[in-house]
Order: structure tokens, then sequence, then C-alpha cells
């Protein structure tokens, strides 16, 4: 197996101090968003390698993979994803709201690239939609408390928010929740918030974010209801006059305690508010934003995309087996998300061998094999290399399903 090199992307969102804490280095003063383990061509993970015929300089994991697709990843992966490692597998610290967005299937995804592709559209043009062709379904687990938004709830519920905050331009979408069916409900609503007058909007944006700012004071208001203001109006502060933070009211509130898990498939808005957290998704950049973002919002398009049904954010908790693995349950075959928690007295776990792997160590000091782990630290075990781990401490570990 091989120790991980990984980037650090310094997005504006990325909180200054919760990656540093958690690998023991001090902060750089700048936001630290995400690390990213795999073979992503944007900032693919680094080996060494020291073997008979191999270079001992760094190489990325993308051109290791390349040069021997079937050693590296299993003949099994090769025949079912293609010659590459499907998934991505980050450290993901939020100091401030992400972007409202929503992904695509993966039909919507060709179909779109395929359209951009023919109308020449530039694929770094800031209106671009689709990057790839793939499909883009993550799964965030917590390491912190952590706060997102994920899929529209009961319009009657969202009606009874809005109508709280006793906001005279936020009636109209109080009348059609409670009006229409619900997905013709949600589908006006947000339709309506997107395309408001920009200086209309930014109003009711201010007067909402102080109404939400006083009932979040209030000490009457119910704690979980309260935390839901506040969020409300610190998402106006970070984006002020931004529809989005109108159409976030229309999304679930969840907020994660350490352990537990959100799976977001096509289709369905969401946004990640805060904390730390460990994050796998498909090997794509497709993302359609509907707010709480200077980039780009293709209304018509996002508007095709998204689920308009109310769905249960489903917050996952692992399932243990008799080996000690804890398994985060999805749909998708591009990854596989578990983890280890490993007692210092406990019998070394061997890990099946029959596809490639990253390791991530987030608490402990582990070992996989002859390496010896820290929070923060990963190792790549190519298909069909034996690997086994031993305490103390916690691992993730992120495969495919073949």
């Amino acid at each position: 197996m091989d120790r991980l090199a990984n980037t650090v992307r310094p997005y504006a969102w990325g909180s200054v101090t919760a990656i540093p804490e958690l690998l023991g280095t001090e902060p750089t003063g700048e936001p630290q968003a995400e690390m990213w383990m795999g073979a992503h061509p944007g900032a693919p993970s680094r080996i060494t390698r020291a073997q008979p015929g191999r270079t001992t300089e760094p190489q990325p994991l993308s051109d290791v993979i390349a040069a021997s697709p079937e050693t590296e990843l299993g003949q099994a992966a090769v025949e079912k994803f293609g010659p590459r490692l499907p998934f991505l597998l980050k450290l993901l610290a939020a100091g401030a709201p992400l972007s409202l967005q929503v992904h695509p299937n993966l039909a919507q995804a060709q179909e779109g690239y395929a359209d951009e592709e023919r109308r020449q559209v530039p694929i770094d043009a800031p209106h671009r939609n689709y990057k790839d062709a793939n499909h883009k379904p993550e799964l965030i687990c917590a390491l912190t408390e952590f706060n997102g938004l994920c899929g529209f709830r009961v319009p009657a519920e969202t009606a009874d928010v809005l109508e709280s905050l006793g906001v005279d331009s936020l009636k109209p979408y109080v009348d059609l929740l409670r009006a229409r069916p619900e997905e013709a409900a949600l589908r006006e609503v947000l339709t309506a918030v997107l395309t408001a007058d920009p200086a209309e909007m930014a109003a009711t944006v201010t007067e909402t974010a102080a109404a939400a700012g006083r009932l979040a004071a209030d000490p009457d208001t119910a704690p979980r209801a309260a935390a839901s203001y506040a969020m409300y109006a610190s998402l106006a502060h970070h984006y002020p006059g931004d529809p989005g933070v109108i159409a976030a009211m229309l999304f679930n509130h969840v907020q994660l305690q350490p352990g537990e898990a959100l799976f977001l498939g096509a289709g369905v808005p969401h946004a990640y508010l805060d904390g730390l957290g460990v994050e796998i998704m498909s090997n794509s950049d497709n993302v359609l934003r509907c707010g709480l973002t200077p980039k780009h919002v293709d209304v018509p398009e996002l508007l095709r995309i998204v689920r308009f049904e109310a769905t249960d954010p489903g917050i996952m908790r692992p399932e243990a087996s008799p080996e000690g693995e804890e398994l985060y349950q999805t749909p998708i075959d591009e990854f596989r998300l578990s983890r280890y928690v490993l007692a210092e007295d406990a019998a070394p776990v061997t890990l099946p061998d029959g596809a490639p792997q990253i390791l991530l160590c987030t608490a402990g000091t582990p070992r996989a094999g002859d390496i010896t782990l820290a929070p923060g630290r990963s190792v790549f075990v190519p298909a069909g290399e034996k690997a086994e781990l031993s305490g103390p401490g916690a691992v993730f570990r992120a495969t495919v399903v073949v």
C-alpha cells in the first residue's frame, strides 16, 4: 500500500482551523476547505513507490492507475467503471455556508454534457453547467456537529415558518404553499423566488433576516426552531440580498452528530452550512446552483433537474457487522464508505482485497499493515493487496462495489 500526499483546496467558505486541528498542524490563516484523496484530475493524490523498476519520485495517483489500471483497480472494477478510480474521498471543513445546489442523474448529465459540447460551450466557461458526463451522488459523514440543508420539507410546515416571520412580501409564497398540491407548490414558490426582481428580493431578504434574528433571540422560541431562525439570519449575513436565503426556508434543516451521515442523490437540493466531515462522491464536477453564491444560476436547467417532492432527509447511522465494519449503506456502486473503530487490544482486522481502497484515519494511531497512521493521514491499497488494520483509532474505508 502507499501513503497518500493530498492537496488541500483553499475555497473561501472553508474553515481556517478545522483541518489543521485534525492534522495537528498550524493554521495558515487562510481557509482550508477540502482535502482530496483519490485520482481526480483536478488535484490527484501523490504516492512514492520504492520498488524495483519504479521511480521513487512522487507520482500522481491518476498516472499510476493509468499506467496499469487492472493492477491498481482490479479487473472487475475496470470492467464495471472503466480504467479510473470512480470515487473521490474528502475531508470537508465548512466555516461558512456552501451554495444551495443540486446534481443531475446519469442520463441528465450525459444529455447536458453532450448538448454543451455540441454548442461548443467552453469547458471553463462560468455559465457552463456540465463539466463531464457523469452523475455526482454524495455521502457526508460528520466528524463534528455538522449543519446542512437537505431536500424539501412539507409545504405546510414551510408556510408556517414563513408566516411566523411576519414579512408581508412572503405572504404570496405562504398562500401558494397552502393552496397548491405539493409538487406544484414547491415548483412555483422556488421559481418565484429565483426569478423575482433583484431589488425587491434584496429588500425581502433584509426584512426576513431581521425577523429571523428577533425570533432566534426570543426566549419563547423552541430551541430547534431558534437554531433554524439563527441559521437563516446567518445565511443573510454571508449572502446579503441573495434569493437563496428565502429558498433555504423550503428545505429541511439537518443537524448531524459525529458518526451520522446524509446521502445526497440526484435532484435533491442541499447545502452544507458548517462543520467537519468525511465526504465521498462519484468523480464528477456537475453542479447546478440555486442560491447562496455569486456564481452562475441557470434557473430553467435547475428547475428541470430538481425533484419537487417533500422528503425526509434520512439521517444515516452505520450498520455494524460481526467483523467490526460499520457500513454507511447507499444505492451507489461507484463508492462504498465504512468505518472501523479499533481498540488497542482488539484482534487485527483483515480487509477484503477484491477492489481498490483508500483508508483514512480520523482518530488515534492505528496501523494499516506496516504503516502507522495519524488523524488526517491516508493510504491507497491496490486491488489484490492484503491490508490489515489494528488499533487504537478510527479509520474510514472507501472502496467500490464490484
